[in-house]
């Protein structure tokens, strides 16, 4: 069996998507710092503890958001002799950092929702549900922004961000929901809006699994990859020499992926031969697949 390797080359579009991801973190970031403040004093003043468990939220996705752009900046750092493989791993990592986070925030907000159930309040303000709804609209047209572009860079940590934006935009709704109904009903529903509260407490432990899983199978180089599999048999079906494609092993780190393929040449040609075509193999897949970061090719003789 003859394994070939070649020198990584720079590539601009593997930039480009480092680039949109940490602008997109720009953004989360001045976002959720002008919506957290607006929370904190529209809850306080409103006596709403649903917006004030919203501004909770909202303030633990500035530091989750300022972990994601140390982890996109720390993951784009080039492979070195520590490093092989690069530091794409970084990501998951610092996405399991973001979980913690909403972890404790939810565990915070059903604490004292819990707490407050049994606590004589005031009913909330009328105004605090047109904060919530400008809130609720920004934080969806956030999410939309946000998971396009971790769709486009392929970034774990930036779509647990994207995430964010949707759990924070579904407990402002829970929010609206039950100011409403404490508003509606009067004297003796003050605890509508606690019990929204609890309720967005639930679904935010809900989004940490949804933000954990994908991050922990890309640790643990889970067979999830299927589709970049397909689109390297397609490839190589097409480089003259290359006879079939055998086993194909993907493995993610950050954004970018390593491919282990193997493929099957002609028995009789000699070495060199069978290292001009994986070397002709490999420029292929880089140049048509961007998200490539390297490929390792092992050539299999033909014995049939």
């Amino acid at each position: 069996m003859l394994i070939c390797t070649f020198a990584q080359r720079d590539r601009i579009p593997k930039m480009t998507k480092h680039k949109t991801a940490i602008r997109t973190t720009y953004f989360s970031i001045a976002g959720n710092t002008c919506l957290a403040l607006l929370k904190w004093f529209a809850g306080y003043f409103g006596n709403s503890y649903a917006l004030i468990a919203d501004a909770i939220e909202s303030t633990t996705d500035i530091f989750s958001s300022l972990l994601i752009l140390f982890g996109l900046k720390y993951s784009s750092r080039p492979p070195d002799k520590n490093h092989p493989y690069g530091h794409g791993r970084a990501e998951p990592l610092i996405t399991f950092l973001v979980v913690g986070f909403l972890i404790t925030s939810a565990t915070i907000i059903g604490y004292k929702s819990i707490i407050n159930l049994g606590t004589p309040h005031e009913l909330p303000k009328p105004y605090t549900l047109l904060v919530l709804g400008a809130i609720i609209i920004w934080k969806e047209v956030s999410y939309r922004i946000v998971i396009r572009k971790s769709i486009e860079t392929k970034s774990t940590a930036l779509k647990a961000d994207a995430w964010h934006h949707r759990s924070d935009a579904i407990t402002s709704v829970a929010a609206f929901i039950g100011i409403s109904t404490a508003l509606i009903l009067g004297k003796g529903y003050e605890s509508a809006d606690d019990w929204a509260a609890l309720f967005a407490s639930g679904f935010i432990f809900y989004n940490s699994y949804l933000i954990f899983r994908p991050a922990l199978g890309e640790i643990m180089d889970e067979h999830l990859y299927d589709d970049v599999i397909e689109q390297i048999r397609i490839i190589s079906a097409k480089v003259p020499g290359v006879i079939d494609t055998e086993k194909c092993y993907i493995r993610k780190t950050g954004m970018t992926y390593h491919a282990d393929l193997h493929i099957t040449v002609d028995a009789t040609i000699s070495v060199r031969e069978g290292h001009e075509i994986a070397h002709r193999l490999k420029d292929k897949l880089m140049e048509e697949l961007s998200e490539l970061a390297d490929v390792l090719i092992h050539i299999e003789p033909d014995v049939e």
